[in-house]
């Protein structure tokens, strides 16, 4: 049995960094599960895994959700510029992490993985493949073998406002005033809009 060992950087935070080990038959959605745990997410936001080149440009995607239609699929893996250092590519092959075996994608000895959670408040991590050897004993994969640093605290709910002390309600401006009249709107300024009214 063949496992990967991958190194994971994050950049907001100075010398982050988990070691992490997996088996090569295993799928994406456990090496999701790996890493939200050994960095400290949460583990209950939108993830995606990017299959990058050495450069770091996307070549496939790796949803925890299926969230393509047939017209986004695609079969052949997106050609960069060269001389474009911050080229990207949006329409790019997609595959479902409980459906994609990491030993399908792994074709690189130094292979870099993009691993993006909570696309809301998006934070980014850098897997690069540091060793794939053989093991006897897999009982004990996944694992996280190193971890250096934590991540910041995490917004909670109790961070969050309470909706009914957030006041929604928008001043108007003097300017506008003259849009409105005692029942709401003044005709005058939507007269030009009888033009549309003859089809």
């Amino acid at each position: 049995m063949y496992y990967y060992k991958f190194r994971v950087y994050f950049d907001e935070v100075e010398d982050f960094v988990r070691d992490v080990e997996i088996s090569a038959s295993d799928n994406f959605e456990s090496l999701h599960h790996l890493l939200y745990e050994c960095i400290g997410l949460k583990g209950n936001e939108f993830a995606a895994f990017s299959i990058c080149d050495p450069k770091w440009n996307k070549q496939k995607e790796i949803t925890l959700l299926d969230t393509s239609d047939e017209d986004d699929m695609v079969d052949e893996e997106p050609e960069y510029d060269d001389e474009d250092q911050y080229s990207t590519k949006t329409r790019l092959p997609k595959f479902i992490m409980k459906d994609a075996i990491l030993k399908d994608f792994i074709s690189d000895p130094h292979q870099h993985i993009l691993y993006e959670y909570d696309f809301m408040n998006p934070k980014t991590f850098y897997l690069e493949l540091q060793k794939v050897a053989q093991t006897d004993n897999g009982d004990d994969l996944p694992r996280c073998t190193y971890k250096v640093m934590e991540l910041p605290v995490q917004l909670t709910a109790a961070d969050v406002p309470d909706p009914e002390d957030v006041d929604f309600e928008e001043e108007i401006d003097e300017e506008d005033d003259d849009l409105f009249d005692d029942n709401g709107f003044n005709d005058e300024d939507f007269s030009s809009l009888n033009e549309f009214t003859d089809f």
